[in-house]
């Protein structure tokens, strides 16, 4: 698959990252105050409200999603049932540094899934560019010390963000592979309300089964309220609008690799809102990372 990188195309890569590593921090403030999938559900049906006045045409187009409604229902399942509802339920046994760093696997898996079910193989270069952004992973999994390697152990949230990673890879290649009507591709609001209102549908069972074990304790507030407005507006609507862009104009593969900047920003997140200090060691692995992406985009 041949690949394009404009700045355009980087910095609609790198927002969403950005808005990421936001909800990894936002959604560690917000654990003692809602179960991880009610908030999930939270985030979504609020980000639905606001869509609406952008994505109304999909009401006309339901005759034409007839027989679109299984790659539709499968997006909404991994990109918003599964993949946040993991990361929110995995913040609350591993911070967000963490979780942004095991979600950085993602260019393993996106090659991975690309080959067994869409018939990408991955070059070289694309092996090459992965070693190097793995590479700036460990290094801040190690603090710079790479013999702490050999003592490093996944609690479950690390395993839960593994799950994420996964679904995230699918869902990503779904953005360009599923077979959709032209109409509704060319309509980004009715696109990802379709997207939205699927994924609600699985972020509403999984939220009554959470319901149904006893996690119930909501804690209203400011702080609950500010934050689902920052997950609506910020990861939700622009940070996926973005990436949906941003994706069909490098490719599943290259975007992956944008996604290991997400680590670093919720380095720099966490030390600004929740005083853990970034280390000189991050700036080597951002080099790495950065690296990363260049090697996998150039032609």
């Amino acid at each position: 698959m041949r690949t394009t990188l404009s700045p355009a195309t980087a910095f609609l890569l790198t927002l969403p990252t950005l808005m990421w590593a936001g909800n990894a921090v936002v959604g560690r403030v917000l654990a003692p105050l809602v179960p991880p999938l009610t908030l999930n559900l939270l985030r979504w049906a609020l980000a639905v409200v606001l869509l609406l006045p952008l994505g109304w045409r999909l009401w006309g187009m339901r005759a034409q999603l007839a027989g679109s409604l299984k790659p539709l229902a499968l997006m909404g399942l991994l990109g918003v049932g599964c993949y946040n509802a993991f990361q929110y339920m995995a913040l609350k046994t591993s911070t967000p540094l963490n979780v942004t760093l095991v979600a950085a696997s993602m260019p393993l898996w996106m090659m991975l899934v690309g080959a067994l079910f869409f018939g990408e193989r991955p070059g070289l270069r694309q092996g090459v560019a992965a070693l190097c952004s793995i590479s700036g992973v460990l290094v801040v999994l190690s603090g710079g010390q790479w013999q702490r390697l050999a003592a490093l152990h996944l609690v479950p949230g690390d395993v839960l963000m593994l799950a994420a990673a996964v679904c995230w890879a699918g869902y990503s290649w779904l953005l360009m592979r599923a077979q959709l009507p032209a109409e509704l591709r060319g309509d980004w609001a009715a696109f990802l309300l379709a997207q939205i209102l699927c994924g609600l549908v699985w972020s509403g069972l999984s939220t009554a089964v959470e319901w149904q074990v006893g996690q119930t304790h909501i804690v209203w507030g400011w702080p609950l309220l500010l934050g689902l407005v920052y997950l609506a507006v910020g990861p939700s609507l622009i940070a996926y609008r973005c990436w949906g862009l941003g994706v069909q104009r490098a490719g599943p593969t290259v975007a992956a690799f944008f996604s290991n900047l997400t680590p670093l920003f919720a380095a720099i997140l966490s030390a600004a809102l929740l005083g853990e200090t970034p280390q000189a060691y991050h700036a080597l692995a951002f080099a790495l990372i950065v690296a990363g992406i260049v090697i996998s985009a150039r032609k």
